[in-house]
C-alpha cells in the first residue's frame, strides 16, 4: 500500500521532469513544512485540533498539554479547553448556572476569541489549581522577612506564576547591623540569592520564572543597582526598573542635587546630582537592556485603593502594579478574530469582552491561593487585567500603518471601548455577586465587582497558541525570519499576511522571502511596493516616539499598566534612549523599558550567518527572553 511519502514523491518527480521546477520546489518546501506537522499530529486525535499551527502545536505539547507520570501527552488542544473551561465554570456554582458557563467558555476558548494567561491553561483542573500569573511580594528589612519571601517567590515560582519586588527597604551595603554588630551586604546581594533559587526553581517547571526587582532612586545603593546587570548574565532572572518620582525627574531635568536616604532610620546620607543618576540609567539601558523606569507617583496616583497602602513594585513585565502580596490573573482578546468584512465586528468584540470579564472574575473564585496573604487581599480587591493581542496584525488588515495617526486614534477607539465594556460587565457582576470587599476603601465611585479590568500584557506564547504574529500591542518584529521548530529543524517563517498579500499582488517569490529573512524588514527592497511597505513596519523600523505614542494611548484607558518595549536599532545612541525615557514621563506613561538591538548575546532573535532565526517560543516584541511572560 502506497504510503503519502510515496505518492508526494511521484508528484514532486513528474513536476521536475515535465518542467515545472519552481512549482516543485514549492511543493517540497511544503512538503517540508508538513512533515513536522505530522510528526506533532501523531499525538492528537481530534480533527480540530488539526486547524492550530506547527508551532502552536509544538508549544502546546511542551508546555500545556496534560501529561502522565511517565511524562506521555495524554490530552489534545481541544481536551485542553474542555478543561480549562470546566474548571474555570464551577465559579458560577454559587452564582449561576455552571454547565451554560462551560459552554461558552469552551466555545470562547477553542475558537481563539481569548486565552487567559499561561497558569491558569496549565494548572486549571489540576491538583495544584495556581491560576494567577503576576503576584507582588513584600521584602522587610530583616534576615526573616527577606528569605520568608524567598521561600513564598519559590511556592508561586514552582506552578507558573512571575514575581515582583521592591528592595527599597533593605539597609544599604556597609550599613549596620545590630543583631549581629557586622555589616549589611545590600539589596544587590540579596537579590543575586533570589536569582540563584529561581534559576534551580525553573529547571523543573514548565515555565521559567520570571521577577521583576524595583529599588527607588533615593536608595543609597541606587548606582550599585543602575550597574549591576553590566555583566552578561548577571540576574537573568530579573527585569529591573528604577523607581522614580517627579521630586527627582524635576532635579534631573534642572541638574540639581537630592538627597540618598538609609531607609533603616530615614536619614539623608548624601547628595547626588540627579542628572548624573539619570545619566547613568541611560547608559546602562543602552549597553544592557537594563534597566527601566517605574513612575511611582503616576502609578500611585491611578491606583484604586490608595487606603490600602501605597505601590511599591510591579509583577514581572510591568503591566500590573499591585500591593504587597496582591495576586492579579490576566487574559487577552485576539483582535484578528474580529476582523469580519473589512472591519472590526463592535457587536461580537462586546459580547467577548463580556464574557472574558466573567472568566476572569471566576478565576479568583476557584482559585488555589499559594499564600494565605494573598488569599486575603486578592480576594478583597479582585483585580483583574483582560487586555488585547495582535494589534499590530489587525492594522495590517485594516490597511493602517502602526507608525501613524490612524493608528493611534484607532488605539484609543479601541481601548476606550473594551475599558467601558469591561467596567458594565464587573458592574452587572457586582449586582450578581457584590462589589469587591474593599470597594468602600476605595475612591471608585462606580459600583464594580473588580477593582481593575484591565491590563496590557506582553502575550507571548499564548500569541502563538492563538496564531497571533505580534504579542500585546507590539509591532511586527521581524516580516520574515527562520524558526527553529523542532530540534534541528529549522523553517522560513514568513509573516502569512505579507504572504497572502504578495501572492494577491504578483510579487511573491520564495527567493524574496529569503532575502526579506536577511534583515527581516522589508524597507528599501524594490521588489516590495510602497504601499506594502509602509504597512509592513518592524519595530526596528520605527521611530521610539511612535512605540511611546501607542503605549500612551493605551495607557489612557487602562487602570492597571502597559508593557511595552521600545526596540531600538544597534546604531541608536545614549541620548536617543535619555529621550525614549524623557518623553516617556511627559507623556504619563507607568513605565518604560527600551531594548537595543544587540545589545545581549542572548536574544530568541539573532542572526546566523545570512538569516534571522528565532527559537520556537519567539512571539514577538523585545527579542530578549527575559520580557516575553
Amino acid at each position: 500500500m502506497p504510503a503519502v511519502e510515496d505518492v508526494q514523491d511521484i508528484v514532486e518527480d513528474v513536476l521536475l521532469t515535465s518542467g515545472y521546477i519552481e512549482v516543485a520546489k514549492a511543493y517540497a518546501a511544503y512538503r517540508s513544512r508538513h512533515t513536522e506537522l505530522r510528526k506533532i499530529r501523531e499525538y492528537l486525535e481530534s480533527r480540530k485540533d488539526l486547524k492550530l499551527s506547527l508551532n502552536s502545536l509544538k508549544v502546546l505539547q511542551k508546555r500545556y498539554l496534560k501529561k502522565n507520570e511517565a511524562g506521555e501527552i495524554v490530552e489534545t488542544p481541544q481536551q485542553m479547553f474542555k478543561r480549562v473551561a470546566k474548571a474555570i465554570a464551577l465559579g458560577d456554582k454559587k452564582f449561576g448556572n455552571v454547565k451554560e458557563a462551560e459552554k461558552k467558555f469552551y466555545e470562547m476558548l477553542s475558537k481563539l476569541d481569548f486565552l487567559p494567561n499561561s497558569p491558569t491553561l496549565m494548572n486549571a483542573g489540576a491538583e495544584k489549581q495556581m491560576l494567577s500569573a503576576c503576584f507582588v511580594l513584600p521584602v522587610e528589612d530583616s534576615l526573616e522577612s527577606i528569605f520568608t519571601t524567598l521561600k513564598n517567590t519559590a511556592l508561586i515560582e514552582q506552578v507558573g506564576g512571575g514575581v515582583g519586588f521592591s528592595f527599597t527597604k533593605l539597609r544599604p551595603y556597609g550599613d549596620i547591623v545590630g543583631s549581629t554588630n557586622g555589616v549589611s551586604s545590600g539589596p544587590v546581594s540579596f537579590m543575586k540569592v533570589f536569582d540563584a533559587t529561581t534559576e534551580v526553581i525553573k529547571q523543573g517547571s514548565r515555565r521559567r520564572g520570571a521577577m521583576m526587582g524595583i529599588l527607588n532612586v533615593d536608595h543609597p545603593d541606587i548606582l550599585n543597582f543602575i550597574t549591576s546587570k553590566t555583566t552578561e548574565g548577571a540576574l537573568r532572572n530579573f527585569n529591573i526598573s528604577v523607581g522614580v518620582n517627579e521630586k527627582f525627574m524635576d532635579a534631573a531635568k534642572k541638574n540639581k542635587e537630592y538627597s540618598l536616604i538609609n531607609p533603616r532610620n530615614k536619614k539623608a546620607v548624601k547628595k547626588q546630582n540627579a542628572k548624573d543618576v539619570f545619566d547613568l540609567i541611560t547608559r546602562m539601558a543602552w549597553q544592557t537592556g537594563d534597566p527601566g523606569i517605574v513612575f511611582l507617583d503616576e502609578i500611585n496616583k491611578m491606583q484604586p485603593t490608595p487606603k490600602l497602602g501605597k505601590i511599591e513594585s510591579t509583577n514581572p513585565c510591568g503591566e500590573v502594579d499591585l500591593l504587597p502580596y496582591e495576586s492579579c490573573n490576566l487574559g487577552s482578546i485576539n483582535l484578528t478574530k474580529f476582523f469580519e468584512e473589512g472591519q472590526i465586528n463592535w457587536e461580537r468584540l462586546r459580547e467577548t469582552v463580556h464574557l472574558a470579564v466573567h472568566f476572569l472574575d471566576n478565576v479568583i473564585e476557584v482559585n488555589d491561593f499559594p499564600l494565605k496573604e494573598t488569599e486575603k487581599i486578592t480576594k478583597g480587591n479582585r483585580k483583574i487585567g483582560l487586555g488585547v493581542m495582535g494589534w499590530a496584525d489587525l492594522l495590517i488588515l485594516l490597511e493602517t500603518p502602526y507608525d501613524s495617526e490612524e493608528a493611534l486614534k484607532l488605539a484609543e477607539k479601541l481601548i476606550k471601548f473594551i475599558r467601558e465594556e469591561a467596567e458594565k460587565a464587573s458592574e452587572n457582576l457586582a449586582k450578581k455577586r457584590g462589589v469587591f470587599p474593599n470597594f468602600k476603601k476605595s475612591k471608585l465611585k462606580r459600583k464594580l465587582r473588580n477593582a481593575t479590568v484591565l491590563s496590557i500584557a506582553p502575550t507571548g506564547t499564548i500569541s502563538i497558541i492563538a496564531g497571533s504574529s505580534s504579542t500585546g500591542i507590539e509591532p511586527l518584529f521581524a516580516v520574515a525570519f527562520v524558526r527553529e521548530v523542532m530540534e534541528g529543524t529549522k523553517l522560513l517563517e514568513v509573516h502569512p499576511l505579507f504572504e497572502k498579500i504578495a501572492k494577491e499582488k504578483g510579487f511573491y517569490s520564495k527567493e524574496l522571502m529569503d532575502k526579506i529573512a536577511t534583515k527581516g524588514s522589508v524597507q528599501g527592497i524594490k521588489e516590495v511596493p510602497q504601499d506594502v511597505q509602509k504597512l509592513f513596519v518592524t519595530a526596528l523600523d520605527i521611530k521610539p516616539e511612535w512605540h511611546l505614542k501607542m503605549q500612551a494611548a493605551f495607557q489612557k484607558y487602562v487602570d492597571n499598566a502597559v508593557s511595552k518595549t521600545v526596540n531600538t536599532p544597534t546604531n541608536s545612541t545614549i541620548e536617543d534612549v535619555k529621550n525614549i525615557y524623557l518623553l516617556a514621563h511627559k507623556l504619563k506613561c507607568k513605565g518604560v523599558t527600551i531594548f537595543r538591538y544587540g545589545c545581549k548575546k542572548e536574544q530568541v532573535l539573532y542572526r546566523v550567518k545570512d538569516k534571522l532565526e528565532a527559537k520556537a517560543e519567539y512571539s514577538g516584541g523585545c527579542p530578549t527572553g527575559e520580557c516575553v511572560f
